[in-house]
């Protein structure tokens, strides 16, 4: 049962629901602001990383120069990952300023815009490094029946510089699918307020 907000455990000790419940938010507060540095500097890390790969090889007295933008798929990971990092700056900057303001809780229509805006960076890291890796994968070895030849036996420094991006991206891809995760749990157990003294009045939720 509860009095007066607070609850009492089946061992009769006594636990403020309200202390748990800002403890609880406060580590996800900072489990957010670690993921989206993460994402950040990955971003940046895998968009540099590609968007400055070159590299020049002579075929036949002709110079030939590899750049992403030969590739529709690594300009979509440059652009992708530019946006996730801008994206994830602006986020970080807002649940610094949320912990220094001593804020950890917020309204439903900020915690569906978060959700909103987590789940769209999500799906585009994923959709990039999905297009990215394809096509590194054609680079690598190749379509015979196509007569593709392997890109990457001409222009190795390149496309090894390239894996490290997607491998990069990859990274910041799969931080933003947790990040997702979290928004979301922030989100729905906003809707469970009404669910707290099913258990009890333990404390749990």
């Amino acid at each position: 049962m509860s009095y007066l907000g607070v609850g009492v455990s089946p061992g009769n000790v006594p636990v403020n629901n309200g202390t748990v419940t800002k403890v609880i938010d406060r580590k996800i507060r900072v489990v957010e602001l670690v993921l989206r540095c993460v994402i950040c500097g990955l971003g940046v890390l895998a968009a540099v990383l590609v968007g400055t790969d070159t590299q020049v090889r002579e075929i036949f007295t002709i110079q030939k120069k590899a750049i992403f933008t030969d590739m529709k798929a690594l300009v979509f990971l440059v652009i992708a990952n530019g946006i996730v990092a801008a994206y994830s700056l602006v986020q970080g900057v807002r649940c610094v300023v949320g912990m220094i303001r001593g804020s950890v809780l917020f309204n439903k229509p900020l915690a569906w815009a978060i959700f909103s805006g987590d789940q769209v960076m999500a799906y585009l890291t994923v959709a990039a490094v999905a297009a990215a890796a394809q096509s590194a994968a054609f680079a690598k070895l190749g379509q015979p029946e196509l007569q593709w030849m392997k890109i990457c036996n001409l222009y190795g420094k390149f496309c090894n510089q390239v894996g490290e991006g997607i491998a990069s991206a990859l990274l910041a891809s799969l931080s933003m699918v947790l990040l997702s995760c979290i928004s979301a749990f922030s989100l729905f157990r906003l809707y469970g307020g009404g669910s707290k003294g099913k258990n009890g009045g333990d404390g749990r939720w």
